[in-house]
């Protein structure tokens, strides 16, 4: 009897430790992630391959002209990757395309489309990408609200941009390039999801849920692709000081987990290749690994006060200038 109460206290313990294992893990997946992909390097050096060795020549990068998206562009053709810019300005396209080629060796194409408009953009896409051997689509494009508000007071034009661009160029530029890369049997799908899919999210309702979106597709998409050697890697940055998030001035601020675009990207395409989920950045890592180990009411609520507050910043902002007259 006391060694079968003894047995069972073990097996007790042993679940115990097992079940703090993986809930650590998966609170602080992101943070150990980024610490597997600095020391892989190291311990791994023949598997150590170029993006270009690894996934192919030609990268795709979606709003590519601003933020994270622009400097995604410049990092990758940094590695020696053709790149192909896609997003709604010409002027602002021929621009950058002109800027990276005068930095590096590599070829650029840009194609203009404004992925608000929803379905009928995507056959111009596919026409434009059939002779492209697309070996990375970062899918980067989002929007977001002009400032955080009541759904109600949101215009009905903009929800549909949000789910039109959010939702919709993810799932079928996906889908677009996929054929190609199974074929050749290696690619890489980047999707740039957001930390606020962590939790609903109030006066960003629509916002977090487009990113909850991303988060599940992606993780699905992982264990579909697997099979054809095909990458499928979840990327969830925190806040970035990047024109989306304007309507705050704390967070235009920035400081050392609130990076500009370039550092976050500089760290996030290093991931590339190395880690399947990441916030590629290391502060968002810990943030988002603190932020997991929260019940998520409590995050719910804290999101709604935090948004609340950059509402507030925002309307400061639009009286500065008619105070000034």
């Amino acid at each position: 009897m006391l060694i079968a109460s003894q047995l069972a206290l073990w097996g007790l313990a042993l679940i115990g430790v097992w079940a703090l294992a993986w809930w650590m893990y998966d609170n602080l997946k992101s943070l150990a992630q980024i610490g597997v992909a600095l020391l892989a390097p190291y311990f791994a050096p023949a598997e150590h391959k170029t993006l270009t060795e690894r996934y192919g020549k030609w990268a795709v990068i979606t709003g590519s002209t601003d933020g994270i998206g622009k400097q995604y562009a410049f990092q990758l053709a940094s590695r020696g990757l053709n790149v192909v810019l896609v997003s709604r300005s010409t002027d602002k396209l021929v621009a950058v395309a002109a800027e990276i080629e005068s930095k590096y060796s590599v070829k650029t194409k840009w194609i203009a489309v404004d992925f608000s408009s929803g379905r009928e953009i995507y056959d111009h896409l596919r026409r434009e990408l059939e002779s492209v051997p697309v070996g990375i689509l970062v899918n980067n494009v989002g929007a977001n609200v002009d400032y955080p508000d009541d759904l109600d007071h949101i215009p009905e034009d903009k929800l549909w941009q949000l789910i039109n661009i959010n939702v919709g160029a993810v799932t079928m530029l996906t889908r677009t390039v996929l054929p190609g890369m199974k074929k050749r049997g290696q690619g890489a799908i980047v999707n740039i999801s957001s930390g606020s899919e962590l939790q609903p999210l109030p006066y960003m309702t629509v916002y977090a849920a487009t990113k909850a979106y991303i988060h599940n597709f992606t993780l699905a998409m992982q264990q579909e692709l697997e099979p054809f050697g095909i990458t499928c890697q979840l990327v969830s940055p925190m806040f970035v000081t990047t024109k989306m998030n304007n309507f705050s001035t704390t967070i235009m601020e920035g400081g050392l987990f609130i990076p500009n675009a370039e550092m976050y990207a500089k760290f996030a395409t290093f991931t590339l290749g190395k880690t399947k989920q990441t916030t590629g950045y290391w502060s968002h890592g810990i943030q988002y690994g603190v932020m997991k180990l929260v019940p998520e009411w409590i995050r719910t609520m804290i999101g709604g006060m935090m948004n609340k507050q950059f509402r507030k910043e925002y309307y400061d902002q639009q009286q500065k200038p008619a105070q000034a007259n």
